[in-house]
């Protein structure tokens, strides 16, 4: 009888999945910790688990383990090499959230345009006369860069395009039809489109160690423009946009993900109080989103033992490829 770890608490649609799948137990350990779930690995056929980490470490003590289900679509922080050496497929949830990120985007660039925190914390701080500051902007007619077109950079577009700006797009990975077929201008390289933009917002994964946006890209962009980050902490150098806020180079900032999370309080951006607005990746964590995304990640692990599991949701796609061809032979 297959035994699940749910490592995290998730929603209670997802876990309904696991309570009525015939053969099937569980424990759940609500804290999103690696100190709450690794004693239970052990004794776990299949890993369900949000945001902490699964390193070559507990992966060495799940000796039952056969899929680890993440709940969500990155996977920053789980050894793939060390699952595959074991023949263990790593599941993604697919598209369940796209909307909410893309939401919590354009709510990060309005606030920041209508400078909705500042103006709340002044009124608050008896400093009614800010007011006449007439410092917010309206975002029609003004220009979006977006970093990445995939599912979640296409809905931002549609959501943009709404308030009437002009967007464009950059995605090396797509052909030229996709970025006619959503209304959105093609940027070739990445520079062009940061030096005219009014506002960039990322929707790319981190590629390696280095930031995509460090001291030299913030200086290409335009006087006063706004940097909103959903996607990954460390695409952007943080020194470098504390930087760029406190000389007043950017107009705003809105990060949904940093570097270190939880947050270093000490931080030099954090101090940027009034251009900055920040959220505990949280962006696809809407009641909506979160009861999709438990249904998938629970799905994924009944699949899997009923030998229905979807292909393109495994990251590891080699080991589906050698587990099929395991199966055939005599």
């Amino acid at each position: 009888m297959p035994h699940v770890l749910v490592a995290g608490k998730i929603h209670e649609a997802g876990m309904d999945v696991l309570r009525n799948a015939a053969g099937i137990t569980f424990t759940l350990v609500p804290d999103v910790s690696v100190e709450s779930y690794a004693p239970h690995i052990v004794n776990a056929d299949a890993l369900l688990i949000r945001t902490q980490p699964l390193t070559a470490k507990q992966i060495a003590s799940a000796q039952q383990l056969k899929i680890v289900s993440r709940h969500g679509v990155g996977y920053d922080s789980v050894d793939v090499e060390a699952l595959t050496e074991r023949n263990i497929p790593l599941t993604i949830v697919g598209d369940v959230n796209s909307l909410s990120v893309a939401e919590h985007a354009l709510s990060m660039l309005l606030a920041l345009a209508k400078r909705v925190t500042w103006f709340d914390r002044s009124i608050r701080e008896g400093r009614w006369n800010q007011r006449n500051t007439f410092s917010a902007v309206e975002i029609a007619h003004r220009t979006l860069f977006i970093l990445g077109f995939g599912r979640i950079g296409r809905e931002v577009a549609r959501l943009a395009k709404s308030f009437r700006m002009q967007v464009m797009a950059y995605d090396p990975y797509l052909p030229d039809n996709v970025f006619a077929e959503h209304g959105v201008e093609r940027v070739s390289e990445i520079d062009d489109g940061l030096k005219i933009a009014d506002a960039v917002t990322v929707h790319l994964p981190l590629i390696g160690d280095k930031p995509l946006i460090g001291y030299r890209e913030l200086a290409l962009m335009k006087q006063g423009a706004f940097l909103i980050n959903t996607a990954r902490g460390g695409i952007v150098d943080e020194d470098a946009l504390a930087a760029a806020l406190q000389s007043e180079h950017l107009g705003g900032a809105g990060l949904d993900v940093l570097r270190d999370e939880p947050a270093d309080l000490s931080a030099a951006l954090l101090l940027q109080a009034d251009r900055l607005i920040l959220s505990p990746h949280t962006a696809g964590l809407t009641q909506e989103a979160a009861m999709r995304m438990s249904v998938a990640a629970a799905t994924n692990i009944v699949n899997y033992f009923n030998g229905q599991l979807d292909s393109q949701l495994v990251v590891n796609q080699q080991v589906i490829a050698l587990q099929d061809l395991m199966s055939q032979l005599p």
